[in-house]
């Protein structure tokens, strides 16, 4: 081609010697779509594109496809507050990896509420700036996710969710299992009194701690103690772990085991040689504890990555997205022993 006209796709199409919709295709670059396209073809055509150096109108490619190329990310809690910073920003850190990989910008939408009081629909939504979004939070509104589901814009939800009227695509931690085979390990260590500290719901990552927990049980182990830690004071808890001859203590937040292990070191019990402590899932701030808890890895940037892929397809596709649901790695730590021999006391 000579002159000054600028290439257009039929242009490319031409001297490829393929149709204009296969140049599309290759352009627009869809897993799905590359897929019917033979991978000689493909070359053809990304040979005289690198030969010619057409460059494709990226607003015509949107318009064509109906995108602007922009993902959602819509968080339930604030995202950045240091009291919040360690649950979110691996998440944050797979999203970006992976919107960067897909060639999507992302929009952190913030107008939807204030504080805890976060809604996605809100009278200033503006949701639909973004093709799909990505939505993150301890506990979701049931009303704003079968509200999702209903509708046909395409979402992802980081962290395992029930049906909310049908399906809910998501990409969660097996906290079930991970915390199943932290109780299996606990009881081959001779443990059979357990401390459980922490509710039971009603977020399902709480729910699913607690599910596994109670299937490890079966007929083996006792639960001889399970109290709720808000609100509590760390002695009332040492007092009743003590009390009730529990061995090992499972705990759903690392600060209660932190402020736990605190209170038992300054009355002269030692962990685990008193009694084991576990804390179900592993946060960053572990690492900053004088103490390594036993624990497992919630693998939070992958999860976000994949979710990130995940809401892509749907996007691109028009699939209806999956269930996924990834291991959760045991973290050895140095919190749980054997059973020790008698009962914790204060020692003198």
């Amino acid at each position: 081609m000579t002159g000054h006209k600028r290439l257009t796709q039929n242009d490319i199409a031409k001297l490829a010697g393929v149709s204009q919709a296969t140049v599309s295709l290759v352009l627009n670059g869809a897993p799905t779509a590359l897929a019917r396209i033979p991978a000689e073809t493909r070359e053809r055509v990304q040979g005289v594109i690198r030969t010619t150096g057409y460059v494709a109108d990226p607003i015509a490619r949107r318009m064509a496809k109906g995108l602007n190329r922009i993902l959602g990310v819509f968080t339930y809690e604030p995202a950045f507050p240091s009291a919040q910073a360690d649950f979110f920003t691996p998440f944050l850190l797979g999203i970006e990896e992976e919107a960067q990989q897909q060639n999507y910008d992302l929009l952190l939408l913030t107008s939807a509420g204030v504080g805890n009081n976060r809604k996605i629909f809100s009278e200033n939504n503006r949701l639909r700036i973004a093709d799909g979004c990505l939505v993150l939070g301890r506990e979701f509104d049931r009303k704003e996710l079968a509200r999702l589901v209903a509708e046909d814009y395409p979402f992802v939800a980081i962290g395992r969710r029930d049906d909310a009227g049908g399906p809910v695509p998501y990409v969660g931690g097996d906290y079930a299992a991970g915390t199943r085979k932290l109780v299996e390990k606990a009881v081959s260590l001779g443990h059979s009194k357990l401390a459980y500290v922490g509710p039971e719901g009603p977020a399902e990552s709480i729910a699913d701690r607690w599910r596994g927990f109670g299937s490890a049980m079966g007929e083996g182990p006792e639960l001889a103690l399970h109290v709720d830690a808000v609100n509590r004071p760390a002695g009332e808890i040492v007092d009743g772990i003590v009390s009730s001859g529990a061995t090992a203590a499972f705990f759903i937040e690392l600060a209660d085991a932190v402020r736990v292990e605190a209170e038992a070191r300054e009355r002269g019990l030692s962990v685990p040689r008193d009694f084991s402590m576990v804390v179900l899932g592993s946060h960053i701030r572990a690492g900053r504890s004088p103490v390594r808890f036993t624990s497992y890895e919630i693998p939070r940037e992958e999860m976000g990555r994949q979710a990130t892929a995940m809401l892509v397809n749907r996007i691109e596709t028009g699939s209806a997205g999956s269930q996924i649901l990834l291991t959760c790695g045991p973290v050895e730590g140095e919190t749980l022993g054997p059973c020790p021999s008698g009962p914790a006391k204060k020692r003198q």
